[in-house]
């Protein structure tokens, strides 16, 4: 497909071609959903944690005779239905981490791109760069752009120049190519890609990378 390319002061400047199987499928949403759930439940700490009846503190002698006072039976002060006493079903520490196979992140990430570059909302910018490592730099070109909601700022390798100069604005994000994931990709409304992320992103989700869709053939009798 063609990507436009835009200079740093917003003018559309040219074309290239990027890979239809990484920036032109029709996205999957049931496995773009899939791995931001992943992605998100692998954030959690899992440290909620709550006594259960064995583990407050409190006597464990029966509080009254079971027989006679026309009273209700009771047991222990630290059963749950009593204050101070344990937690029935309280959380305990365990991990809410999920697994997905490699080809359905790729797939995930494809599909994120692609529906960015459907939408218009992704932004390939000739010298996108901050040599000089300032804020105003950058927001310069976002407002070209007329870039005013989340986005990321991407470029081919890790840039501390251009990361610094984006960490100071609202809502913008600044990675290298490698570093894309779903939950980061679905929050932004826009993509400012340099060319050479746009080549790595070709690299690392194109080509040889991406796996075949196998159908199932019935011989014939």
């Amino acid at each position: 497909m063609k990507l436009p390319v835009f200079d740093t002061a917003g003018n559309r400047i040219r074309e290239i071609d990027a890979a239809d199987e990484v920036f032109a499928i029709e996205p999957n949403g049931a496995v773009l959903h899939q791995a931001y759930v992943a992605q998100m439940a692998n954030r959690r700490a899992g440290l909620a944690n709550t006594k259960r009846r064995g583990e407050v503190a409190g006597s464990t002698i029966k509080i009254r005779r079971q027989k006679g006072l026309g009273r209700s039976r009771q047991g222990s002060i630290r059963a749950p239905h009593h204050v101070g006493g344990g937690s029935a079903h309280g959380p305990k520490p365990h991990s809410f981490a999920k697994q997905l196979p490699r080809t359905m992140k790729r797939l995930a990430l494809r599909s994120a791109l692609s529906n960015h570059a459907r939408n218009g909302s992704l932004f390939v910018v000739d010298g996108l760069a901050a040599p000089d490592g300032k804020t105003r730099t950058v927001q310069a070109i976002l407002d070209a752009l007329k870039v005013d909601r989340r986005a990321i700022v991407i470029s081919g390798e890790h840039d501390p120049s251009l990361a610094r100069a984006a960490r100071n604005i609202d809502n913008v994000k600044a990675l290298p190519a490698q570093n894309l994931n779903v939950v980061d990709l679905v929050n932004a409304h826009h993509l400012v890609m340099s060319e050479d992320a746009v080549r790595k992103c070709e690299a690392l989700w194109g080509g040889a990378n991406v796996k075949p869709q196998r159908g199932r053939t019935r011989e014939a009798v």
